[in-house]
């Protein structure tokens, strides 16, 4: 098919926006984080390449072991309990009641997501309050029992919860549109093949939302690696580093937080290592859901 030069003319009037904004927003901001990550920057500004140092300074900081630890903790507690073990669950369940029975579920789930992140916080610093005013010790000093200073001593509970509760409603939605478009043949099948509603979803719904699950699970992967703002707002990445991710790390040696000296380089470093970690995610992820089998027809299996 030729394509005339008015159409290409056209064709570039559609995408030079889009380039444009994906070279200055993405490719350059990148391209300058990785060529810092080799640099000792600091808040003079000044590019003095270093090589490698900073990488090697990583093998002598004490704190990254814990803040490594963390991250994985933090990671795959929110993924495997909210971000895709309860957005199946929620998914499943409104698919099954009366679509505006789960609508409305949904609508009412979705709205921590559309709420601004700091008055997501503020609302969970006032639930988490350590004194009788919170939302938790209230209910607890009803039944009788002592305030909980939540945040000390379940600090990495909190972020999960906190994160994870925001997270679940991403993956609900995407799932169960997943599931309303699985043919109703499938469901006929195993029901006249004497398969219970546990069955049914093992069998059949879960093998044929493979490519949502696999989406879902690397999507929120990187973005519980690169995410902090409510660890930030909410904990701080206290006490005593106990809620410090990666990111949050990165972010608090570059821009302050509990440092004052603006290392730009080591965190554009540290930036650049949960990058390549994020891509690790991805391929393991990719080699485990099978997503070349993915392209074939799905085997269906009622026991």
């Amino acid at each position: 098919m030729l394509v005339s030069r008015g159409q290409r003319l056209a064709l570039i009037a559609l995408f030079l926006p889009a380039l444009i904004v994906t070279v200055v927003f993405y490719f350059v901001p990148a391209v300058m984080t990785a060529a810092m990550s080799f640099t000792d920057m600091d808040f003079r500004l000044r590019w003095n390449f270093v090589g490698f140092a900073t990488f090697a300074r990583m093998f002598e900081d004490f704190l990254l072991p814990r803040i490594l630890q963390n991250t994985v903790v933090y990671t795959v507690a929110t993924l495997a309990f909210f971000n895709v073990g309860l957005a199946v669950l929620l998914a499943l369940v409104t698919s099954y009641v009366p679509d505006r029975v789960g609508r409305v579920f949904q609508a009412l789930w979705l709205l921590p997501r559309f709420t601004p992140p700091i008055v997501y916080g503020i609302i969970w610093m006032w639930i988490l309050d350590p004194t009788r005013a919170g939302l938790l010790n209230s209910l607890l000093a009803l039944a009788g029992s002592r305030p909980v200073n939540w945040v000390t001593d379940y600090p990495m509970a909190v972020i999960v919860v906190t994160n994870g509760i925001i997270g679940a409603s991403f993956g609900m939605v995407i799932f169960y549109s997943a599931i309303k478009s699985i043919p109703r043949d499938y469901q006929w099948a195993a029901l006249a093949d004497g398969a219970t509603w546990l069955q049914q979803v093992r069998f059949v719904t879960l093998p044929l939302i493979r490519w949502p699950l696999l989406f879902v699970t690397a999507y929120q992967t990187l973005s519980l690696l690169t995410s902090y703002e409510y660890i930030l707002i909410i904990t701080g990445g206290g006490p005593y580093f106990a809620t410090t991710v990666w990111s949050l790390y990165a972010y608090n040696l570059a821009f302050g937080g509990y440092f004052a000296n603006y290392e730009f380089g080591y965190g554009a470093a540290l930036s650049i290592v949960l990058v390549v970690i994020g891509t690790i995610a991805s391929i393991v992820y990719w080699r485990v859901f099978r997503f070349r089998e993915m392209m074939a027809e799905p085997k269906i299996e009622v026991m």
